[in-house]
């Protein structure tokens, strides 16, 4: 249970005080009076959270925690003690504990110890779920090494982020990304699709509301501000938020603080945001659509996610990736991609990015019984996004991936008027190296 309190002392006085205490404050609570009892407990269940003496007959609370820890790593230990020094407080921490109180027992700073510490906990373990479900950014080109230098420089700051760039680019995951490397990284990331919630219900899910606010509204509930207070809000597609919920936004990015719908009490907040969208906000803008002070507000630092057919060198590491990670999820052999396999699927558009990727990959493990997969057996790929001039183009993966490499800078070269300072600081590397992968692949530098 999410809530559930393990009380271990000697003293019936305090487990008595303790477990009544703790249950009026919603917690489910069982209480024992020795080490041995609560190794026993934890047989029967796991506790989200135990108050542990350091004094106990048969083993002490140190032992107890030891053993316990490696029973439940997840639980969330307090220790408790009425003489307690220096030392055990540091062998206690260096075992787990997450708090050290000391007798008599305030009973408001206890609780709040067993609040405090469980959504500690919970947030650990929801963050691990997160990075094993999460997929890594992967890719070695120019683009993808100018971004992530891109997300070292921006992360530890607290300035707004907008992420722009086509569907199935990742965006979301570069949102993680900033915030794991942020000051942050060890407290909230609550996301928000803007595109997802329907008009009428966003403002009770970016505000919350309060028990009767509007009909149906039979309790009260936080909103997204509220639940990433010292963390990151993620307000994935903002394009797609209305004129009258942008407003609303823009004045707590300015004030940092907003009234759940119902109430007259105003929440101050400490929340980084950021913000992604696969729209052309400076177009928004001039139709009306969008408002441009919170463009402004929200863009201090832009970032734009490149669509895979910019950094097609990549798209073999990025089938070895879901080739493994789908193999494992569902149990089954590594698939062998054969050259011309990997020739067609690198010489596609991918209208849908990286994610159309992953799911043809993730169709080819779960459905094809070969252990080599052929340009033949792969899924039917649209013919209008091949590139006719690409199919058998290059000799050898290095040559591919040197070409491709090559034309991104010429690109980018054109859009910065060959101005190469310019351009290594769009592409996010430094001049030298840009220098030198120019003189590499046989770039000209223009002379300034």
């Amino acid at each position: 249970m999410p809530n559930s309190v393990l009380v271990v002392d000697d003293e019936e006085g305090i487990r008595t005080t303790l477990g009544a205490v703790l249950e009026d404050e919603g917690f489910s609570v069982k209480a024992v009076a020795s080490g041995e009892e609560c190794i026993a407990a934890f047989e029967e269940r796991v506790f989200s959270c135990v108050l542990l003496d350091v004094w106990l007959p048969g083993i002490d609370g140190i032992e107890t925690l030891a053993r316990l820890k490696s029973i439940s790593p997840d639980t969330a230990v307090i220790m408790i003690s009425g003489h307690g020094n220096i030392a055990t407080a540091v062998r206690a921490t260096q075992l787990g504990a997450l708090d050290f109180i000391e007798k008599p027992l305030q009973i408001e700073r206890t609780v709040l110890a067993v609040s405090n510490a469980i959504r500690q906990r919970q947030l650990e373990i929801d963050n691990q779920q997160l990075r094993l479900n999460q997929d890594k950014m992967i890719g070695e080109s120019v683009p993808m090494r100018a971004l992530r230098q891109q997300i070292s420089v921006a992360a530890p700051t607290n300035g707004r982020i907008l992420i722009c760039g086509e569907s199935g680019t990742g965006k979301e995951l570069v949102a993680h990304a900033i915030h794991e490397a942020s000051h942050r990284g060890s407290l909230h990331f609550v996301e928000l699709n803007c595109a997802a919630i329907p008009e009428e219900l966003i403002e009770s899910e970016l505000f919350g509301h309060t028990k009767g606010a509007f009909t149906g509204a039979t309790q009260a509930k936080r909103g997204k501000f509220e639940q990433a207070d010292g963390g990151t809000l993620f307000l994935d597609e903002i394009g797609d938020m209305s004129l009258s919920v942008q407003a609303k936004v823009l004045r707590v990015l300015e004030e940092q603080r907003f009234e759940p719908l119902g109430s007259n009490s105003a929440i101050k907040v400490d929340v980084r945001t950021i913000a992604a969208t696969n729209k052309r906000l400076d177009e928004e803008m001039e139709r009306g659509t969008f408002r441009a002070d919170l463009f402004y507000r929200i863009n201090v630092i832009p970032f734009e996610i490149p669509p895979l057919r910019e950094r097609a060198e990549d798209i073999p590491l990025l089938i070895d990736y879901f080739n493994a990670k789908y193999s494992i999820g569902y149990k089954r052999e590594p698939k062998v991609f054969a050259d011309d396999a990997i020739e067609m699927l690198t010489a596609y558009d991918w209208p849908g990015n990286v994610r159309e990727l992953r799911n043809t990959v993730e169709r080819v493990v779960i459905m094809t019984s070969k252990e080599t997969i052929a340009a033949a057996d792969l899924p039917l790929l649209g013919a209008d996004n091949m590139k006719p001039s690409s199919r058998g183009r290059y000799s050898t993966y290095r040559a591919g991936r040197e070409t491709f490499e090559r034309e991104y800078i010429l690109r980018k070269l054109g859009e910065c008027e060959g101005n190469v300072s310019r351009t290594a600081e769009a592409m996010g590397i430094d001049r030298s190296h840009l220098y030198r992968r120019m003189k590499a692949l046989g770039i000209n530098a223009r002379p300034m």
